[in-house]
């Protein structure tokens, strides 16, 4: 399975991705600049989290229109597989991926920590090898993870299963319904703000992001035969 990282300026968690791909998956992975005109390569697609075009206007507005997210809406389209974390799920809004837009954290003070998270959806082909229900430790580190939606949308999200994540205990940002992560309503395209890549080896303090990967690698061999 070949995985494009994408790089924007300003982008600084793009390495953290591909070493989570190298270390859980053993799977091809490169780097691709935001410049790029063609995807059709790359079986999945990992928006990384930073700070792109120093989140000018308001985070991931500029890197949406970059000509490689044009080439992401095409890969969304024909099925391909989406992940974006953080900035990247930021971008996914900002692009028309994902509904909904996040805001500055409702105490507008950055949060870097590991959260405890509750999987609501195990049914996706990223979440897959967890259990419904089953509590997660990932860490979050964001100035701007208030996700928002009108009710309308929120309840579009909880009817379709479109929910994946959920902060359990503690909310760090004030999202609405406490919502750490989505997924559109193809499921192929997942954003979140917490970051798996941060941890899949115990020794980072929890390798409960791993089986992110391994989903995505179980669900993208089913599909193609090769499980």
């Amino acid at each position: 399975m070949n995985f494009a990282v994408l790089v924007f300026p300003g982008s600084n968690c793009d390495v953290d991705m591909y070493k989570a791909v190298v270390d859980t998956i053993e799977q091809p992975v490169e780097y691709v600049w935001h410049l790029e005109t063609d995807l059709s390569k790359y079986d999945g697609i990992l928006v990384p989290g930073g700070f792109s075009y120093g989140d000018y206007l308001r985070p991931g507005a500029v890197a949406s229109l970059s000509p490689a997210m044009e080439q992401v809406k095409i890969a969304a389209e024909s099925g391909k597989l989406v992940l974006g974390v953080c900035n990247g799920f930021q971008i996914l809004t900002e692009a028309g991926l994902l509904p909904g837009a996040l805001r500055r954290n409702q105490r507008l003070k950055f949060h870097c920590e590991t959260i405890n998270l509750i999987v609501e959806n195990n049914q996706t082909p990223f979440t897959l090898e967890y259990e419904e229900g089953e509590k997660i430790r990932i860490p979050i580190a964001h100035g701007d993870g208030n996700y928002y939606c009108n009710e309308d949308t929120l309840n579009e999200l909880e009817k379709n299963k479109q929910i994946v994540f959920r902060y359990e205990g503690k909310n760090p940002n004030g999202s609405v319904s406490e919502i750490a992560g989505i997924i559109n309503q193809r499921g192929n395209v997942l954003g979140l703000m917490p970051h798996p890549e941060r941890a899949v080896h115990k020794w980072l303090g929890s390798d409960d992001g791993k089986r992110m990967f391994s989903s995505i690698l179980s669900y993208w061999r089913k599909q193609n035969g090769t499980a």
